[in-house]
């Protein structure tokens, strides 16, 4: 959490702290959708020029940390035709596909003008819960356990 607040304090752009907060006042249930708008350019601060893959290397960066929804949303946002669909990662959907357009919006708008961005240290609150939670998933078990084999009836 300490490396992506320092990576996130570098950038001079405020732009993802205010599509955060478009987000946080249009969507305020929606905190992994909040996140996405704030974290959306990790890919390009990684890896400053890396072209197209900026979206996907920012996935896979956040993904261990924030979890797969956070993943989805930031790679299919920034990814030309990006839906957050079927083909943009496990569990997408629609769903997925609204969030990604309401994230792609509040990006448009937090550059045309937006409101007080506010602090970054503003969000670690948030991103610490959305980190617990991820984790927690990642590591639940399932307790009926794997599915041992199927069940078919023959003749």
């Amino acid at each position: 959490m300490v490396e992506l607040m320092e990576l996130l304090g570098g950038s001079p752009d405020d732009r993802a702290l205010r599509t955060a907060a478009l987000l946080r006042r249009s969507h305020p249930a929606d905190k992994e959708l909040q996140l996405a708008g704030l974290l959306q350019d990790v890919g390009r601060m990684l890896r400053p020029g890396d072209g197209a893959r900026h979206a996907v290397l920012g996935a896979q960066a956040l993904r261990p940390l924030l979890g797969d929804r956070v993943a989805r949303l930031v790679r299919a946002a920034g990814t030309a035709g990006g839906t957050g669909g079927p083909g943009s990662g496990p569990g997408g959907g629609p769903d997925d596909a609204e969030a990604v357009a309401t994230l792609r919006r509040a990006r448009e708008t937090a550059g045309a003008s937006g409101p007080d961005a506010g602090v970054l240290e503003d969000w670690r609150p948030l991103l610490e819960l959305v980190a617990a939670g991820a984790c927690r998933a990642a590591n639940a078990i399932d307790p009926l356990g794997p599915p041992r084999r199927s069940i078919t009836r023959t003749g």
